[in-house]
């Protein structure tokens, strides 16, 4: 059974995203998906739509139905009275009626599929206390943790430092899979190490969450469940098994932990002693959107493959805010441990992710780079992944209800190895080990 983390109660405003919910309040489900500046708001006339449409249809349906139901029991009538003639009659009749049932049903089953498809390209809605706007500079800093470094020197670029102490191999990684892959090499690959474990054991004893490690490949469903398909599917990997093309895309490389761990119990009904459930999970990351070519992909900021530690919540509703902020300070307390100054953001409604209801980001300094890089961002989806991949809880009453979906990265590489390396570098050239890992790497220093 999943280790449950501490839960605190909190006020619960239920706003479900669902097709009820849209049928009765379509205003106000557009005024929210306007805020995201995106133009998503104008699915929701063709989703009003269909769905109406295939209401209409099911209506006529049933219609059918008890018409065709009482004409059979006229014919067992008919039949009783030896009126064989009136009752071949009556029989022709529910013919036709079957006839047009069925081409009821084909229309229903369309509109049902048209809705459908639109619904799952309808982003989240954002949750109220969500800052306006839309883009990154409208996103408001929440807190700071920490000073930025003072150099009694120029600092180096982590490009720099790693070509220099031999911790990666920029230009053998573009041998072996082309621009934005990495080969972490010597002590650079057991910093890589040391973080991913250093993490992995602070969330796991520290803060209640269950280790585990999933596939790094999923189905196409595990993407649709997170809300990364079908709008994303351009930006992932998909694979296939030797030279069998027809195959390609029925299994697809994870973008983040988040997908296959937050689909774990698709599909399932738990219990409500159960939650709430946290998990967290190292993994490889492929995405295939590094970024456009320039200074910002230079190094290590944008790659294509990167390590990360994902961790993942599911709550009861009435829990999903204060479980919010919990994996938040989950998360921060990584880079508190290793020294790093960094700041956390709340983004604004313009910038936020598909699936969210809330987000902050978490952002830390990166001398070097004279500039803030993100390492973390911690989202609360509420029940919209819940919804998508049928994933229930049953609570004290007996009601079935859709839980609330947390996902944060505690924290993301290669960023967090680009801060590390720029901020505790030494005049010498060397790179200062912080206490926290120097039990992982038993060295307090990496030099040539």
């Amino acid at each position: 059974m999943p280790q449950a983390c501490d839960s605190n109660g909190g006020s619960y405003n239920p706003r479900v995203l669902d097709i009820k919910f849209i049928r009765e309040k379509p205003d106000f489900v557009r005024e929210r998906l306007a805020t995201r500046g995106a133009g998503d708001e104008k699915l929701i006339d063709g989703i009003l739509q269909a769905d109406e449409a295939r209401r209409k249809a099911l209506a006529e349906v049933e219609a059918f139905k008890a018409t065709r139901n009482r004409v059979s029991k006229e014919i067992g009538a008919l039949m009783g009275q030896k009126k064989l003639a009136d009752a071949e009659a009556k029989k022709a009749e529910t013919k036709h009626l079957g006839d047009q049932i069925a081409a009821l049903d084909a229309e229903a089953k369309a509109a049902e599929a048209k809705r459908d498809t639109l619904m799952l390209q309808l982003p989240n809605l954002p949750h109220e206390s969500v800052p306006l706007g839309t883009t990154a500079e409208d996103n408001p800093v929440v807190r700071t943790f920490g000073e930025k470094p003072n150099f009694t020197f120029t600092p180096k670029s982590h490009v720099e430092l790693c070509d220099a102490l031999k911790l990666v191999d920029f230009a053998r990684g573009a041998k072996l899979a082309g621009s934005g892959f990495i080969l972490y090499t010597n002590w650079g690959a057991k910093l890589e190490r040391a973080l991913i474990q250093f993490m992995l054991d602070l969330h796991s004893t520290e803060h209640g969450y269950t280790e585990v490690s999933p596939p790094f490949m999923v189905g196409e469903h595990c993407l649709v469940g997170v809300g990364q398909f079908p709008k994303f599917k351009d930006q992932y990997y998909g694979v296939a098994e030797g030279d069998k093309v027809a195959e390609l895309g029925k299994l697809y490389l994870i973008p983040t932990a988040e997908t296959p761990v937050a689909n774990i119990h698709r599909e399932e009904l738990l219990a409500e002693k159960q939650l709430p459930i946290c998990y967290c999970a190292y993994t490889p990351c492929f995405r295939g959107e590094a970024g456009a070519a320039g200074v910002g992909t230079r190094g290590m900021i944008r790659v294509h493959q990167f390590d990360k530690v994902e961790l993942i919540k599911i709550v009861k509703p009435e829990d999903g805010y204060a479980e919010h902020e919990k994996m938040l300070a989950n998360a921060e307390r990584i880079l508190q441990l290793l020294g790093l100054h960094y700041r956390v953001v709340q983004l604004c409604t313009g910038d936020m992710g598909f699936a969210s209801a809330k987000t902050y980001d978490i952002e830390v300094w990166a001398a070097g780079q004279g500039s803030y890089l993100e390492v973390s961002s911690v989202s609360n989806c509420e029940d919209f992944q819940a919804r998508r991949m049928n994933l229930r809880f049953k609570d004290e009453t007996g009601e079935n209800r859709f839980p609330h979906v947390l996902n944060g990265s505690g924290t993301a590489l290669a960023r967090l190895f680009v801060a590390l390396v720029e901020t505790y570098q030494q005049v010498d050239g060397s790179i200062l080990i912080p206490p926290a890992l120097q039990p992982y790497l038993k060295s307090e220093r990496i030099q040539a």
